[in-house]
């Protein structure tokens, strides 16, 4: 059983703990991490996921719901750790944008980083398949439907910060 803290519109902690899968009281909020792990070439990690889950065998960044007791940050770290086997410090994230939704705070990182598909290591009741792709090849993934349709749309928004400084090479 997971479990969330509660959050008021403010985004306070209210002393309350939530049960995943439950609903959420008119005005309570828990928090989400996005993470776009992203390498200098410009190769962006997505994972697919679980066909059990909502949404089954699409394509998204990495990240979840924060677990009681955990900052934002903490969670962004965790889901990392949980979904990918990526190992990364706190301090290696940036956070990108804060978005408030009907049930949730979800806030979006960027984790900088060189890493090999050897080395992920996958949370198999979470994610199947793992895949470094160009931009181009995100954007066609889009259009074929293959990308959940959140994650395309935040990645758009915040396209020029995730990808500041990079300059694509084609695959």
């Amino acid at each position: 059983m997971e479990l969330w803290d509660v959050y008021d519109i403010n985004r306070n902690r209210i002393g309350k703990l939530h049960e995943r899968g439950r609903r959420l009281r008119p005005g309570e909020y828990h928090l989400v991490a996005d993470i776009w792990t992203i390498t200098s070439k410009g190769q962006i990690l997505l994972t697919q996921r679980h066909p059990n889950k909502h949404l089954g065998l699409m394509w998204e960044c990495t990240g979840g719901a924060v677990v009681a007791g955990e900052s934002s940050l903490e969670g962004a770290v965790r889901e990392l750790k949980e979904e990918v086997g990526i190992n990364i410090l706190a301090e290696d994230l940036k956070l990108i944008s804060t978005h408030q939704s009907k049930e949730c705070f979800l806030d979006t990182y960027l984790n900088r980083q060189e890493i090999e598909l050897k080395d992920i290591k996958l949370q198999e009741e979470e994610v199947i398949a793992a895949k470094l792709v160009s931009y181009k090849e995100l954007e066609s993934m889009h259009r074929a439907g293959m990308v959940v349709p959140s994650v395309w749309e935040r990645f758009k928004e915040y396209e020029c910060q995730l990808l500041e400084g990079i300059v694509e090479q084609e695959s």
